[in-house]
Order: C-alpha cells, then structure tokens, then sequence
C-alpha cells in the first residue's frame, strides 16, 4: 500500500509504524495526554491500541486522504472484529503531536 500519498508527515509516520506493527513508534507520535474515541464514544488510547498491536491490525486500503493528510478513510483489518472500512482522523498541535484521534466505521 502506497503511504506517499499522506501529505502530513507525523499522520504518515504513525500509519507507517501502524502498518509495521511498531507500538513503541506509534505511540511516540501522540502526547502524553492525547484524546482517543471509537465511533464516538470516549476511550483509553493506550488499552485500544495495546490490543489493535496484539491483533496485528492495520490498514488494508486507504480510499480516501483529506484535510491536509490528517483525515484518512479505508478498509481496515480490525483483528477479531473483521475487515470493514473506517476513518481515522487526527488532530495535532503546533509541535507536529498527535493531540487527538477520532476512529470510527464509516
């Protein structure tokens, strides 16, 4: 799968490490307090994520890269739950920070 296409470089670098199941390197893209929700619904970032690394998830396709490479749209491989298209989209602050990250189905 092409990430070229992800114009924003710390969105691009957190999918990459997403894509290489590197937890260490995705976390390192977000702030320490950063905001995290599941089809809106509020939830820990670190236990969701601590278990999309366990099942390998990823994305399978990205259809669709929008407002500045920060709003991302594919099918994703969500482990026990299946395959079925989602967005991601990020929010960052000035130092380039993963601030907040919004999932959900799409």
């Amino acid at each position: 799968m092409d990430l070229s296409k992800i114009t924003n470089e710390t969105v691009k670098s957190a999918i990459e490490a997403l894509q290489a199941n590197d937890i260490k390197a995705w976390y390192s893209h977000f702030t320490s307090d950063a905001k995290f929700s599941d089809d809106g619904r509020a939830l820990s970032l670190k236990s969701f994520f601590d278990n999309a690394f366990s099942h390998k998830e990823k994305f399978l396709t990205l259809d669709k890269i929008e407002n500045g490479g920060k709003d991302l749209l594919g099918d994703f491989y969500a482990g026990q739950w299946g395959t079925f298209k989602v967005f991601f989209r990020f929010t960052l602050n000035e130092e380039g920070k993963i601030t907040k990250l919004e999932i959900g189905q799409n």
